[in-house]
């Protein structure tokens, strides 16, 4: 009884690591989340002057950074898609440097370009949620990066907007009261 005592043990230990493991992988999806809602919650109730007038000069405005956060979304989501339907694929750095679809974003209501922004966040969270724990590590070839794989650009993802957000907060503070 002891020896299969230990090895039930020895099972739910590997169990529960793993499990542990996909418990991360849930903590990044609400993260992404709740940096949406951070971005929502920053740009809310400013009109389409404010949010293009640059608070910093030299800086890009409320505005600029929208376009960015749906930008990078469509980036990212790419490179989601790829890392979960082909083996191994090699991924491109992006430059947001002569960007067309950056520059084409910013001829559009940033009210737009946000709520498309929260729609595909929204629907890539639903996806990240619904992926077995294994998929979270399925490997792609990043030229900067030796170990790439989902788990990695979600966080990377994550990192990213979290630096973006910052930006956002400083350039929104001028503009008068932080919504609640």
């Amino acid at each position: 009884m002891s020896e299969h005592s230990g090895h039930h043990d020895s099972h739910s230990t590997k169990h529960a690591s793993h499990s542990d493991r996909h418990a991360v992988h849930l903590k990044l999806v609400d993260r992404l989340r709740r940096q949406a809602a951070e971005v929502r919650r920053l740009t809310i109730g400013l009109d389409e002057v404010k949010l293009a007038t640059p608070t910093v000069p030299g800086k890009w405005s409320l505005k600029e950074l929208g376009c960015h956060f749906r930008r990078i979304e469509q980036v990212f989501g790419d490179r989601f898609d790829r890392l979960i339907k082909e083996d191994n694929p090699e991924m491109v750095l992006y430059s947001p440097d002569r960007d067309k679809a950056f520059d084409e974003l910013m001829t559009h209501a940033t009210e737009q370009v946000l709520e498309e922004y929260l729609c595909e966040r929204e629907a890539l969270c639903r996806r990240l949620e619904n992926l077995p724990p294994e998929a979270w590590h399925r490997k792609g070839r990043h030229p900067e990066y030796a170990n790439y794989d989902l788990h990695f650009q979600v966080e990377y993802m994550a990192h990213h907007e979290a630096h973006h957000i910052y930006q956002l907060f400083q350039r929104r503070v001028p503009l008068g009261k932080l919504p609640h």
